[in-house]
């Protein structure tokens, strides 16, 4: 890119970026002031704002570059993360979601707290800030660098080596994204993520389509046709044991990694957490599993792109996305696709940093001092804190250069520290009413520690290899830990059985439309496994086979059906209750 261009692009990446500033700052404007507004955007956001938020949140660059990564390395097997993920969305949303807002707490190491003791929730706030500063802000940061670095030629445009180039540019990228968290607050963060959410939609539809006209020669459904009839077990999602994502281990390891993420996970939940009543928060929860079910298109799609333009030619497979970006895209949107990259940076970043922000404030700081913080003392030490949670991120960042087969994966082993014991005590603590504080303790580190034996121990320092997939390890993990947990409470249970203080701070009437939307979620995760199958997609002898239209119609149908009996008994009883309330008043 030469030095015009350069320039044409920040300038435009500039504007679109101060004037999300300048409408966020007067949509948030007064609102930051008290631990309320900066940690729960004073439990005032609608569906609009949950939905856009959890979208922008979530689907940052470490999915945008990490994902088309794996599938140009491999297939769409890795769509498991993202595609299932509305299972423990509708969890979250129908059982979850009420339980916190009645409780009125902030973080979830705060229920911990309540349901065990001050101990188990320290373990786990330390567990959350671990993560935070060693994996997920360095995986965002990284990623994002790894776009920027891509289109401007970082090396060539400073004379620097990728190396250098990336420490450059994460540093950049970092300081800038911590000034606005810091300085932002969850209101800020969901309402900025909401305009870059739109962007991000356009942005990530709109590169697949230039991406198979570049293939097709100037025609979309040529570029469309080639993919699918050549390679076409790159568009296959169900992944054989030796992908990194085998299909077996959807239904053991990523249900429990997704419900840690969509259930337990604070950067996630924060946003529903401030929902001004239950049902704007299962509004925007479920509306956001929608969102999940588009990933194959906009975040997978462009590598299995890049693969039919550049063979197996990338290196790095983390760059097969911003490659396919720079060829494709004309280079006035370039600053256009920039901000909206970056907002996606900076909103996972901003989430992040105010997350951690909160625990350690609330979860960790005030537990340890004596004297009562005010409200403007904790937010002023959040603030410190984050800065220093930054400095330490940045100089972690710039190593995972080294990942062998692309952050995507990395991310994910590392992730198995803390997201199987987080959320096995979490559904334990729920469900059984005896068990101890000291089963939570147990379970925190046996977990740590077999953990690194499963997956990397044995062979590093025994030279003994399992040959287990990670994701298999989380599902033994979290059955075998529910058990000691269980074991536990028979020998040594509480005194008394755990019952939750209801202190709800919001309105708790339910959304009347929260089952019949989960119903189709669920039928619309068969819909897309079926769509990116060797019946579907995949087909080696086509572009579908014969059985997937008629599978595809029947899956439909029965689904309608469930789906209108639900309403149907939801009227029957929601009128029966009414009228009766009516005739006892």
């Amino acid at each position: 890119m030469d030095s015009s261009n350069v320039l044409v692009t920040l300038l435009s990446c500039a504007f679109i970026m101060i004037l999300v500033a300048v409408v966020t700052y007067y949509k948030t404007k007064g609102e930051t002031k008290d631990t309320k507004g900066y940690f729960l955007a004073g439990r005032g956001l609608t569906g609009t704002f949950i939905a856009g938020s959890v979208l922008l949140t979530n689907l940052s660059t470490e999915q945008i570059i990490g994902l088309n990564g794996q599938a140009y390395r491999s297939n769409l097997s890795n769509m498991a993360w993202e595609v299932t993920a509305p299972l423990a969305i509708i969890v979250m949303a129908l059982f979850l979601l009420p339980l916190y807002l009645k409780g009125a707490f902030t973080t979830l190491p705060e229920f911990l707290n309540k349901r065990y003791d001050r101990g188990v929730q320290q373990m786990t706030a330390v567990l959350f800030l671990l993560s935070y500063a060693f994996i997920l802000i360095p995986s965002t940061l990284y990623s994002g660098s790894l776009a920027v670095l891509q289109i401007f030629d970082v090396p060539a445009l400073f004379n620097l080596t990728f190396a250098q180039s990336i420490w450059l540019v994460v540093w950049i990228v970092g300081i800038i994204g911590s000034l606005l968290a810091v300085l932002g607050g969850a209101k800020a963060v969901a309402v900025s993520d909401t305009i870059y959410g739109i962007g991000l939609l356009i942005f990530g539809a709109l590169v697949p389509i230039l991406g198979f006209i570049a293939l097709g020669d100037g025609n979309l459904l040529h570029g469309m046709k080639h993919i699918t009839v050549n390679s076409p077990e790159k568009l296959n999602a169900i992944g054989a044991s030796t992908d990194s994502v085998p299909f077996g281990a959807i239904f053991t390891g990523i249900i429990f990694a997704n419900l840690f993420y969509f259930g337990t996970n604070q950067y996630i939940i924060q946003r529903s957490l401030g929902a001004k009543n239950l049902k704007e928060g299962q509004k925007g929860v479920l509306f956001s599993g929608f969102f999940k079910l588009a990933i194959p298109l906009f975040m997978m799609i462009p590598g299995t792109i890049a693969f039919h333009l550049y063979g197996d030619s990338i290196d790095n497979v983390d760059l097969a996305y911003p490659s396919v970006v720079t060829e494709i895209l004309p280079t006035y949107l370039f600053g256009i696709f920039l901000a909206v990259l970056l907002g996606a940076v900076f909103s996972t970043y901003n989430s992040l940093l105010n997350s951690a922000s909160t625990i350690f404030a609330l979860d960790i700081l005030k537990g340890a001092m004596k004297s009562k913080l005010s409200d403007s003392q904790t937010v002023i030490a959040s603030k410190c804190f984050g800065v220093v949670l930054t400095i330490i991120s940045l100089f972690i960042t710039p190593f995972l250069m080294n990942a062998p087969n692309g952050i995507w994966d990395l991310i994910k082993q590392f992730s198995g520290f803390f997201n199987i014991p987080i959320i096995a005590i979490v559904l334990v603590g729920i469900l059984f009413k005896k068990v101890p504080a000291l089963a939570a303790k147990i379970v925190i580190i046996f977990h740590v520690t077999l953990y690194y034996f499963l997956v990397w121990g044995t062979d590093h320092l025994f030279n003994i290899e399992l040959n287990i997939n990670f994701i298999y390890v989380y599902g033994i993990l979290f059955f075998v830990e529910v058990f000691m947990m269980l074991v536990t409470a028979r020998y040594k249970p509480v005194n008394s059985s755990y019952e939750m203080k209801e202190t709800p701070k919001v309105d708790m009437t339910p959304w009347k439309y929260s089952g019949f939307i989960s119903i189709w979620l669920v039928a619309l995760i068969v819909a897309v496994y079926l769509t990116f199958s060797p019946i579907g997609l995949a087909y080696q002898d086509g572009i579908f086979s014969g059985w997937y239209i008629p599978v595809l119609l029947i899956e439909l149908l029965i689904t309608t059906f469930i789906s209108w009996y639900a309403v149907y008994q939801w009227k029957n009883r929601y009128v029966n209750d009414t009228e009766t309330m009516e005739g006892e008043g």
